[in-house]
């Protein structure tokens, strides 16, 4: 892979952004489904058939052997969590649904994290707080910013709330290949790393941790846990450096 960064073309944006359009309204068709009693692979299953009726493939399936479309990461699970006809989503559940639709060769990558039910009170500070980091997140992105301005701002604002930001997992370059350069670690330092350059398109996806970072990763080969068991939550989005700033790939029409 080496660590050449690609910058895309306009013309290859307005691939990236009409399949981060679709990649959102999957996420959108999604979301009346996400309640108590309902199988994570009932939500995958309706996701691919989805997706296949709106003229997309899943990147997940298949790609180095993941089984499924979708992932779905419950409470302690951080992420790849792989979805089951026995995973029944349980009241207070918080659930992360990652999506990746490939639209004319470009994939639209983004995720939310969901309250099941009535969440604690944890859990609701956890999920609000990594929705933040995300926002805060992607307002330093623009021409001339460091790749570790990224990371500063989500560990400046998780941190001081008593949260860790996960540190084996980071966004990433996307294209129409689905992880290149550069990687977008989620903690850093102001001030370092690559600079950001208009054409640069990636994903910011912090997952943010209610104890350690630390994670442990299950015998299935994907499912990421908190080593603590505690709480983990991660919104996604793919963003566009333009020439003034920054545009959310991954926003609904």
């Amino acid at each position: 892979m080496g660590d050449t960064i690609t910058l895309l073309s306009k013309r290859e944006i307005e691939k990236m952004r009409r399949a981060g359009r679709l990649a959102a309204a999957l996420l959108d068709h999604l979301t009346p489904l996400i309640q108590p009693g309902v199988s994570t692979l009932k939500l995958n299953d309706e996701a691919e058939r989805w997706t296949q009726a709106h003229g997309a493939v899943s990147a997940p399936l298949g790609y180095h052997g993941f089984p499924k479309s979708i992932c779905t990461s419950i409470n302690e699970v951080i992420c790849h969590g792989i979805p089951h006809a026995k995973q029944i989503l349980q009241d207070g559940d918080i659930v992360n649904i990652d999506v990746t639709p490939i639209l004319d060769g470009y994939h639209g990558d983004i995720s939310r994290t969901f309250f099941v039910g009535t969440p604690s009170p944890t859990a609701k500070k956890l999920v609000e707080v990594t929705e933040e980091c995300l926002k805060r997140a992607i307002s330093v992105v623009k021409p001339g910013a460091k790749i570790g301005d990224i990371g500063a701002a989500i560990q400046e604002y998780a941190e001081p709330h008593g949260f860790s930001v996960v540190r084996d997992f980071v966004g990433h370059g996307i294209s129409n290949i689905f992880h290149t350069p550069p990687q977008v670690p989620h903690y850093g330092t102001k001030g370092k790393g690559k600079r950001l350059r208009a054409g640069m398109v990636f994903t910011i996806e912090p997952m943010i941790n209610e104890g350690t970072w630390e994670a442990v990763i299950l015998e299935d080969g994907w499912t990421a846990i908190t080593k603590d068991g505690k709480l983990s939550a991660q919104f996604e989005h793919t963003l566009a450096v333009t020439e003034t700033g920054v545009e959310i790939l991954t926003l609904p029409d």
